[in-house]
């Protein structure tokens, strides 16, 4: 049953929410630069070398170990639901590279001298629940008294070595799909604002709690050649990730990507994250938006963080259909149409059309 504390809002507690506390990419990039080189492993089939959701290695009987990490301060006000979202956004980096969830571990960072105890078992217990919901057990963790509550988790998962999927192996003519619709960083936004409504609230706790569970039957198809999932540096971030690393440039078609509802309505009150603009001024010379497009509105939503948000897939264009009746029988008939597609490598990365 879900727990309700209606004296605290943690997210008055945090100077950012959710994946929004991501370092924006271009810092991010200047940062992994200083990182000290390891050496060589030829069963380390994704690390450092690439801009993966997680680390895989070969353990050499057809089958791979998947580690990821991912914890962030409260995107809500409810600790529980704190930590059901914390606790969803690790797990799906394991379904981001087609695999399956095995074991977490919990990692707590909690301002003991500004809030109690109890709220941190909350938190706890919501992981617990997310946890349970991907048929893993929470197994252990780590805390430490922080200035910041922040909660997330260490996640194991395995895969055969065939159904890996990599964030840099899309192929030009592919095309794009999203499992979720985007918008959750500017509702969050709202929450903190004051201003979401009930209604709102309800839809973006409801997205950020689904489990991307669908990525594992992804990493069963030859026909999706890479996947990644949207979180922090938005839409438009993870997809440049992809098309860099696949040396290619892709096309987006602004009307086919889904929005949560009344996101454009707090986005025209200016209700943004300061993510946003952070994300944009790291990649925006990479973008081009076409005649038609609604540039101020494009600005807004695609460099949107998500938290736990949907899987970017990139298809061969003889298997449309069949993802597309995937997506349908698991729930995701909203976002069952293509939203793009890789092209060769032009000029500006991402080119966004009407």
């Amino acid at each position: 049953m879900e727990q309700t504390n209606t004296e605290i809002k943690l997210t008055q507690y945090s100077h950012g929410a959710g994946c929004g506390c991501k370092i924006a990419p271009a810092v991010l990039e200047q940062i992994l630069k200083n990182s000290i080189a390891t050496p060589d492993d030829e069963k380390l089939l994704v690390g450092n070398s690439s801009k993966d959701d997680a680390a895989v290695y070969d353990l050499g009987n057809g089958s791979a170990i998947i580690s990821t990490t991912d914890f962030f301060m409260p995107i809500v006000d409810n600790p529980y639901d704190f930590g059901r979202i914390a606790a969803a956004n690790a797990i799906s980096d394991v379904y981001a590279m087609g695999g399956s969830p095995l074991l977490a571990v919990a990692i707590l960072g909690w301002p003991v001298d500004k809030l109690p105890a109890e709220i941190a078992q909350q938190v706890i217990a919501g992981g617990k629940a997310t946890c349970t919901a991907a048929n893993i057990p929470l197994a252990g963790g780590h805390s430490i008294d922080t200035q910041e509550p922040m909660f997330g988790l260490a996640v194991t998962g395995l895969m055969p070595v065939a159904n890996l999927k990599r964030n840099d192996t899309a192929r030009e003519g592919d095309l794009l799909f999203l499992t979720k619709p985007v918008g959750v960083g500017v509702l969050s936004t709202a929450q903190k604002r004051g201003v979401i409504t009930p209604e709102l609230a309800t839809v973006m706790v409801e997205q950020m709690t689904s489990l991307n569970k669908i990525g594992e039957q992804l990493g069963a198809m030859s026909s999706v050649h890479a996947m990644t999932d949207v979180t922090g540096f938005g839409l438009l971030g993870h997809l440049i990730e992809m098309t860099e690393g696949s040396g290619l440039s892709a096309e987006l078609s602004y009307s086919a990507i889904q929005i949560l509802p009344g996101v454009k309505d707090y986005m025209a009150q200016r209700i943004v994250p300061d993510a946003t603009y952070r994300n944009w001024n790291s990649y925006s010379t990479k973008v081009k938006f076409e005649p038609g497009v609604d540039v101020m509105q494009a600005f807004n939503l695609l460099p949107d963080p998500q938290t736990n948000g949907g899987l970017l897939i990139s298809v061969a264009p003889n298997a449309a259909e069949e993802i597309m009746h995937l997506l349908e029988v698991n729930g995701l008939a909203q976002c069952i149409n293509p939203i793009g597609k890789m092209i060769a490598k032009d000029e500006k990365t991402i080119v966004v059309h009407p």
